[in-house]
C-alpha cells in the first residue's frame, strides 16, 4: 500500500493579521479546533485532515511558556487575554502577566501563574511591570481558584522555607552602599548613574547575567508632604513605629491602588464618593487616573482626613526593585555594580520621582547598608561553551550585563568573538563606560563594538538600523554558532531589535519571513537567543 502525503497544513489566520507567525498558528489550531466540534459544521473532518489544520489537543493544565503566545511584552492585557480565552486557569494567569519574566515577583510569568494556581503563592500583587492592570485581572480570575482542579497539586500544611540569606526578596541581607557616579556628561538629556556596593560583610554571591534586589526607602519630602495632607503628626505611633518611620520604608507611595480609593468612598460625600468609587473599578471618571499617585489621591480628595492606621493599612508594601548587575565577580571579588537611570518627570506643577532609582542616584550615602538580594537569572547567563562567539545588544542601561559578560569572558581567558551593539542620544554625553569598551577593544576582548546614536543626525538611528547595517556579518556569527543577547526595554527596543533579526535571517539567509521567524525561535528553544527586558 502506498503511504498518502499528509495534506499541507492550512493557516486560518491571514499573514496580514497583527500576530506573530506562532500567535497565527495558535489561533488557526484553535478555530480549527472549533469545526472539529461543532456538530453543526458544514464539513466533518477526518484525524489526517484535523492535524493537517493543526487542531490542538485540550490545553494544558500549567502554564508554560512554550505553550504561551500571548508571551510578548509589547502586546496589550486585552490582547494577551484574547488569545488566552477558553484556556485553562494557570494560562490564563499567565497571560494576565506583563510577560517579562524579570523575576522581581521571585518567579518568572509562567512559575507565579502555576504557583498561584496551586495555591502556594496567595500575593496577587508581584507583578510589579504589570501594575494595577494585572492586579486587577489576577483578582478577577483568582475567584476561579478554590473551583479549579490543579494537577498533581502538592499539598503541604507546612510554610514554604525561605531560601539562603541574600537569595530571595523574602530573606534579603544587608549589603554596603559604597559609590556613585555619573555616566552622562554635562549636556545630557538623561540622568544615569554607575553605583557600586561591598558585599564583603553580607556573604552574598552571584554570576554575570544575574540581577540584584534593592528596597530602597521613599523620599522623605513626600513622606512629610503626605502626613501633612493626613494632618496627623510625624510621632503618631504606628505598628511599633512612627508614622513617618512607616511611610519612608514600609509602603508604596507611587500609584494610588483600587483600596485608598475604597477608603476615601467611605469618607467623602456626593459626587466625591462617586468619583473615588468609580477608581476604585478600575474606572477613569476625570481621565486623571494614570497620573493618580498617593499624593494626589490624597490632593483629589482634599476634604478626606482618613486616619493614618487605616490610610497605611490601603497602601500596598513597598517592593523591591531589581536591577540587572553590570559586573563579573571575577573581575573585583567582593564588588558589585549596577547601571541605573534616575527617573525624574514633572506632572503638572509636581515632580515625581523614582523611588528606587532616585534613591541610589541622590539619596542612598556611602558607607550606609541596605536591604538587598541577588536574583538568579531565569535563562540569561553566556553560553557554557566558551569558544561560542556572543552578539549582544544593549543601548542605554541596556548595556548593564553586557559590561558583566565582557568582564567575565576576559577573566576566565574565553576564546569565543564578542560583539557588542550599543546605542543612545548622544555620542559626546552618552556613551557609557567608552574608556573601558575601547580598552577592550584594543586588548581583543571585545572583537566588535557597533554603534548607534539617535540625536546626532537628522535622522534618528538606533540599534536595530544598526543591525541591519551591518546584517551580512551578523548572519555570519550566527551560522558560526553565535549566542544572541538583547536588554533594555521590553515593549519597543526589544521588539524592533527581534523583527531587524528577523530581517537579516530573511535576507542573508535566503528565507521567506516565516522561515526566518521559525529560525529565531528555534534559537530561543536552544537557549542562543536570550533577553533581559524590563
Amino acid at each position: 500500500m502506498i503511504a498518502q502525503p499528509m495534506p499541507a497544513p492550512v493557516f486560518l489566520i491571514p499573514e496580514s493579521a497583527p500576530f506573530t507567525a506562532e500567535q497565527r498558528a495558535w489561533l488557526s489550531g484553535v478555530f480549527a479546533a472549533t469545526l472539529l466540534t461543532d456538530p453543526q459544521g458544514a464539513m466533518a473532518l477526518g484525524d489526517a485532515e484535523a492535524a493537517a489544520l493543526g487542531a490542538p489537543a485540550a490545553g494544558p493544565a500549567l502554564a508554560d511558556n512554550d505553550d504561551a503566545p500571548w508571551h510578548d511584552p509589547s502586546m496589550k492585557i486585552e490582547d494577551r487575554m484574547q488569545l488566552a480565552k477558553g484556556r485553562p486557569l494557570a494560562p490564563r494567569l499567565m497571560a494576565a502577566m506583563a510577560q517579562q519574566d524579570c523575576g522581581q515577583c521571585g518567579y518568572n510569568c509562567a512559575d507565579y501563574a502555576n504557583a498561584l494556581f496551586e495555591t502556594k503563592e496567595a500575593r496577587l500583587n508581584l507583578c510589579a511591570p504589570g501594575g494595577k492592570e494585572t492586579a486587577r485581572m489576577l483578582k478577577e480570575l483568582a475567584s476561579e481558584i478554590g473551583a479549579a482542579a490543579p494537577v498533581a497539586k502538592v499539598v503541604d500544611a507546612a510554610p514554604a522555607a525561605l531560601g539562603a540569606p541574600g537569595t530571595c526578596r523574602e530573606n534579603p541581607v544587608d549589603v554596603a552602599f559604597v559609590s556613585r557616579c555619573r555616566l552622562n556628561k554635562d549636556g545630557s538629556a538623561k540622568d544615569t548613574w554607575h553605583v557600586e556596593f561591598d558585599l564583603a560583610a553580607s556573604g552574598l554571591t552571584y554570576e554575570a547575567g544575574d540581577s540584584f534586589g534593592v528596597f530602597p526607602a521613599n523620599d522623605l519630602g513626600l513622606v512629610d508632604q503626605i502626613i501633612a495632607m493626613l494632618g496627623a503628626s510625624h510621632v503618631t505611633p504606628l505598628r511599633g513605629r512612627t508614622l513617618r518611620e512607616v511611610l519612608s520604608d514600609e509602603v508604596s507611595l507611587g500609584a494610588a491602588p483600587d483600596a485608598l480609593f475604597e477608603l476615601m468612598s467611605f469618607i467623602c460625600g456626593g459626587a466625591q464618593r462617586q468619583k473615588a468609587r468609580a477608581l476604585a473599578r478600575g474606572e477613569d471618571p476625570d481621565g486623571d487616573a494614570s497620573n493618580l499617585d498617593v499624593l494626589a489621591a490624597l490632593q483629589k480628595f482634599s476634604q478626606a482626613r482618613p486616619h493614618p492606621e487605616a490610610f497605611v493599612d490601603a497602601l500596598e508594601p513597598l517592593q523591591p526593585r531589581l536591577y540587572s548587575i553590570s559586573s563579573s565577580p571575577k573581575h573585583k571579588a567582593g564588588r558589585l555594580t549596577l547601571t541605573v537611570d534616575a527617573v525624574r518627570y514633572v506632572i503638572g506643577k509636581r515632580r515625581r520621582l523614582g523611588v528606587a532609582s532616585t534613591f541610589l542616584a541622590d539619596r542612598a550615602a556611602p558607607g550606609m547598608t541596605l536591604r538587598a538580594y541577588v536574583q538568579k537569572a531565569h535563562g540569561f547567563a553566556l553560553p557554557q561553551d566558551p569558544s561560542k562567539p556572543v552578539i549582544m545588544v544593549g543601548p542605554g542601561t541596556g548595556v548593564a550585563p553586557f559590561r558583566a559578560f565582557l568582564q567575565e569572558r576576559e577573566a576566565v581567558g574565553a576564546p569565543g568573538k564578542n560583539w557588542l551593539f550599543f546605542g543612545h542620544q548622544r555620542m559626546d554625553t552618552d556613551f557609557f563606560y567608552r574608556d573601558e569598551l575601547e580598552a577592550m577593544r584594543e586588548r581583543g576582548a571585545l572583537t566588535r563594538l557597533s554603534l548607534a546614536w539617535s540625536r546626532d543626525g537628522a535622522d534618528k538611528f538606533y540599534v536595530q538600523d544598526r543591525m541591519r547595517e551591518v546584517g551580512a556579518a551578523l548572519w555570519g556569527w550566527l551560522t558560526e554558532g553565535a549566542h544572541f543577547y538583547v536588554c533594555g526595554d521590553a515593549k519597543r527596543m526589544a521588539k524592533d531589535v527581534e523583527a531587524a533579526l528577523v530581517d537579516i535571517v530573511a535576507t542573508h539567509g535566503a528565507r521567506s519571513t516565516d522561515e526566518a521567524v521559525a529560525f529565531v525561535s528555534a534559537l530561543k528553544k536552544a537557549g542562543r537567543y536570550q533577553a533581559d527586558v524590563y
